[in-house]
C-alpha cells in the first residue's frame, strides 16, 4: 500500500487531489494543513490528519519531513504555491518522493519575468518588461497590465489605463509591465511524463470565477490551445502537472498569461473529463509506466457548497487556540 501525504488540504486543489487518491484501493491517503478547520482533513480517517506550520515558517519543511518519517509516507503532494519552492529545495531530505516539478521549472514558473523570457520565440508571449524607468518611457498601447513578478493568482494585478497612471507607479523591478490581452481566457491542465513528453493537455474555460478559482466552465478540444500549452511545458522543462493560463490576443492568437506549477482548484473537471492527473502524478513520481497519450471528453461543470458534518471532538487539536476560541 502506497502512503501519500497531501498538503494544503483546505484548498480546492487539495480537496480535489485527496478525493482522486481516495478512489484508489492501493493508496493510503494522509492529509495535512496549517488550519485544523481545513475541510480536506476530514475526508480522510481521523488517524490520517496532520497539522503543519505555514509554508513561510522556518519549521515547515522539517515538519513535513517529520510526518514523512513517523507515518512512513512514500509520496508527498503539495497543492500550495508557497510550499513548492521550499519543499523542492530540500527534496532529497524529505525521505519521500516529492510529486512536483524540478526546482528549475518551479523557479521559472514562479517568476513571471523569467517565464516570459523562457517562452519567448517558442509561442506567442505578450510584450513584457521589468517596470524600470526605461520601460515606463517606452511605447505602450494602453491599457497595460502591471503585476508582481512573483505571487499566486491575481494578487496585485492591475489594469493601468494611461501613461500618467503608469508613471505614478514609478520604477519597481519587483513588478512587470505587460501588454494587455483582450480576448477570452482559458486554462490548460498539462501532464508531462518523465521524458518531458506531454501525455495530456486539457483546455477548459473559466466561465465563472470566484476568488481566482474557476467554479463553472467546460473542457473543449482545441488544437491551438493544446499545442500552445504543450510548447510552454517543453519550454519550462515540465515533468509532472502544471496549469497553463492562456488568453487570446486581438488577432485571435492564444498567448501565454502565466503557469501555475501545481494542481489547480478546478482539477475535478479535468478528472471527470477523463484525465485523473493526481492519480497519474503519483504513479509518475513512483516511476510507474504511464500512457503515451490520454484523450479527454468535452464536459461542463458547476460547483456548489458542500458541508462535512462531524463530532466536534474529531476536530484536529491545534497547539494553540484559534483566535476567539478557548480550550474549554
Amino acid at each position: 500500500m502506497t502512503r501519500v501525504l497531501v498538503t494544503g488540504a483546505g484548498g480546492p486543489a487539495g480537496v480535489a487531489v485527496i478525493r482522486s487518491l481516495l478512489a484508489r484501493d492501493d493508496i493510503d491517503v494522509f492529509a495535512a494543513d496549517m488550519d485544523r478547520w481545513a475541510s480536506g482533513l476530514y475526508l480522510v480517517a481521523a488517524d490520517r490528519r496532520r497539522i503543519v506550520p505555514p509554508a513561510v515558517a522556518d519549521g515547515f519543511v522539517d515538519s513535513v519531513r517529520d510526518v514523512v518519517a513517523s507515518d512512513g509516507i512514500d509520496v508527498v503532494v503539495s497543492t500550495v504555491d508557497f510550499e513548492l519552492r521550499p519543499l523542492a529545495l530540500r527534496r532529497s531530505e524529505l525521505g519521500a518522493v516529492l510529486a512536483a516539478p524540478s526546482i528549475d521549472t518551479l523557479e521559472v514558473c514562479l517568476d513571471k519575468w523569467m517565464l516570459a523570457q523562457r517562452c519567448e520565440g517558442r509561442l506567442r508571449v505578450p510584450t513584457t518588461a521589468l517596470l524600470t524607468a526605461e520601460a515606463i518611457a517606452s511605447h505602450w498601447d494602453f491599457p497595460v497590465i502591471v503585476k508582481p513578478r512573483s505571487g499566486a493568482g491575481s494578487r496585485g494585478v492591475r489594469l493601468v489605463e494611461d501613461r500618467a497612471a503608469l508613471e505614478a507607479i514609478g520604477p519597481d523591478e519587483s513588478l512587470i509591465i505587460q501588454e494587455n490581452l483582450p480576448g477570452d481566457e482559458f486554462s490548460v491542465d498539462v501532464l508531462a511524463g518523465a521524458d518531458g513528453a506531454v501525455i495530456a493537455a486539457v483546455p477548459r474555460s473559466r466561465t465563472k470565477v470566484d476568488s481566482g478559482v474557476s467554479i463553472a466552465g467546460y473542457t473543449l478540444h482545441s488544437t491551438e490551445l493544446e499545442q500552445t500549452a504543450a510548447a510552454v511545458a517543453e519550454a519550462i522543462g515540465l515533468v509532472g502537472v502544471a496549469n497553463v493560463q492562456l488568453r487570446y490576443d486581438s488577432a485571435g492568437v492564444a498567448a501565454l498569461l502565466e503557469v501555475n506549477p501545481r494542481f489547480p482548484g478546478a482539477m475535478p473537471l479535468t478528472i471527470a473529463a477523463g484525465v485523473d492527473m493526481p492519480s497519474l502524478a503519483v504513479d509518475l513520481a513512483l516511476g510507474r509506466p504511464l500512457p503515451v497519450r490520454l484523450p479527454f471528453r468535452e464536459l461542463a461543470n458547476v460547483r456548489f457548497l458542500e458541508d462535512i458534518f462531524l463530532d466536534p471532538a474529531e476536530i484536529v487539536l491545534a497547539a494553540d487556540p484559534q483566535p476567539g476560541e478557548s480550550r474549554a
